[in-house]
């Protein structure tokens, strides 16, 4: 798979796109959402680039050897991995997995190929649905 520059909105919008393609097939409601959701800006890209990277990432999981069953059915930990690892900002990582999730959820229910790529973000990244885990631990009181 190439390389995307560190940061890049071209890197970011790839996993939102492992996303989409991860339960098998990208339905027309994952993509209405992320419209309504600014996807593209909330990137950086291009506008109408984000169908473009899709197929792109399909183009290249195919002509990796990966023609055999699903998609997703060769994208191990490593290469996940690799992925994540060109998104190091927290703010990108947050957008990256906000905009994920309304994509994965778009169709009333999370496939087990979404739910991987989307823990596989939250483990490298240390993330809860967007959220630095900090943010969202409630403070502890101290009764006097």
């Amino acid at each position: 798979m190439r390389n995307y520059p560190h940061n890049s909105p071209e890197a970011a919008a790839r996993i939102v796109a492992l996303v989409l393609i991860s339960d098998g097939h990208v339905c027309s409601s994952e993509f209405d959402v992320l419209k309504q959701l600014g996807a593209e800006r909330e990137l950086g890209l291009d506008p109408d680039l984000l169908p473009h990277i899709v197929h792109t990432l399909c183009e290249e999981l195919l002509a990796g050897g990966y023609a055999t069953g699903s998609l997703m059915a060769h994208v191990d930990d490593a290469a996940l991995a690799s992925l994540m690892a060109e998104i190091s900002d927290p703010a990108l990582q947050r957008k990256v997995l906000r905009l994920s999730l309304a994509a994965a959820r778009a169709d009333g229910h999370l496939a087990d190929g979404e739910t991987l790529v989307l823990e596989a973000a939250r483990h490298h990244w240390k993330l809860v649905d967007g959220e630095e885990p900090s943010a969202v631990k409630p403070a502890r009181r101290r009764d006097a």
